[in-house]
């Protein structure tokens, strides 16, 4: 394949349409999710996020990018009035749902029941889960992170409680997420299957790369 250069002024000189695909899509496959809140008087929304991060495990924090809030966004707002959240990771029979909830819809309309998605409840948390998603997370609010670059926010969550299938758990704790039918993204609007490689021992200077059995 042929190599081509871009610099800061090749991509901003494009149409903004084109930024967008290109910027959203070069950096790699992401990850899926729904995150799932509900108002004060209990109305639900749900919406599909690809930004979703790991912040730590001791204590198990999980962020999300949200986009400027130039006009009122009910997840933002949900999460900043009740302090609660979920992430509801996205299987293959779920994409075309999961990607509808992208739509505008009016405030007083559930994504739940335009997409005909399930909400269900856990222990600990107020917000809904998507009882169709195979591995889910409920969270607490810890912080929002304004990023002054581009007016972004930076939603960081405590795991509260969550939900999978046990046989995804192995011996060391790693999760088989390839074995959930779970699909990566690319963009606004692809979705992947993701297929398993290889795991590796823990790498060391004076040592070959070692597959684990």
């Amino acid at each position: 394949m042929a190599e081509i250069r871009f610099d800061l002024e090749d991509i901003m000189g494009r149409e903004s349409m084109f930024r967008r695909y290109f910027m959203n899509t070069i950096e790699g496959f992401k990850n899926a999710a729904l995150v799932g809140t509900a108002r004060a008087d209990g109305h639900t929304n749900l919406a599909v996020f690809n930004s979703i991060v790991h912040v730590g495990a001791s204590p198990p924090l999980i962020g999300f990018i949200h986009r400027p809030v130039t006009v009122p966004k009910q997840t933002f707002t949900n999460i900043q009035a009740t302090g609660s959240y979920t992430i509801n990771l996205i299987s293959k029979d779920m994409t075309e749902q999961a990607h509808q909830t992208s739509a505008r819809y009016a405030p007083d309309v559930s994504e739940f029941t335009a997409t005909g998605l399930t909400p269900v409840y856990g222990e600990k948390i107020g917000a809904p889960y998507v009882a169709e998603s195979p591995v889910r997370f409920g969270l607490h609010l810890e912080e929002i992170l304004p990023i002054r670059a581009n007016g972004t926010f930076l939603v960081i969550g405590k795991v509260a409680e969550l939900y999978l299938p046990e046989e995804l758990i192995e011996e060391d704790g790693f999760v088989e997420l390839s074995e959930a039918g779970l699909v990566a993204c690319a963009g606004l609007d692809a979705y992947y299957e993701p297929v398993p490689l290889a795991r590796y021992e823990y790498a060391k200077p004076d040592l070959p790369v070692r597959k684990k059995a």
